[in-house]
């Protein structure tokens, strides 16, 4: 599966964005999905997740009550609604899919076979 990225872009503290990644192949509805991000001079890391069915989701305690994570199967894509955003939010936004398991859902990056591009979100203060 391909996986593509957008949505990224220069927003202000408090402020909001919706990142989508869309995907091809018809088993989409199949794939447990993340997203991740990369600041520059750090490492990558976990932002949010859920499994196959979407019911089931699990969040990195930085981005709880503010991030959505969240899928629609007719159109193949995965959101992430970013609400009350923050300067340390700043980051390449990375979207991930990997064939799920009934509840499980995948925090570790090398557990995800495929990786969109990424799409840079900068939140200035």
């Amino acid at each position: 599966v391909q996986l593509q990225a957008s949505g990224g872009g220069l927003v202000q503290a408090g402020g909001s964005l919706r990142l989508s990644c869309e995907a091809s192949g018809r088993t989409f509805s199949s794939y447990a999905l993340g997203w991740f991000r990369q600041a520059p001079g750090k490492e990558r890391e976990f932002v949010a997740c859920m499994n196959w069915s979407g019911g089931r989701t699990y969040y990195a305690d930085s981005v709880k009550d503010r991030f959505t994570i969240s899928r629609d199967n007719a159109k193949n894509t995965l959101y992430l609604q970013m609400n009350s955003l923050k300067p340390e939010d700043t980051a390449v936004y990375y979207c991930a899919a990997r064939v799920g398991y009934g509840d499980s859902y995948y925090l570790v990056a090398d557990e995800y076979a495929f990786w969109g591009q990424g799409t840079l979100v900068t939140v200035s203060s």
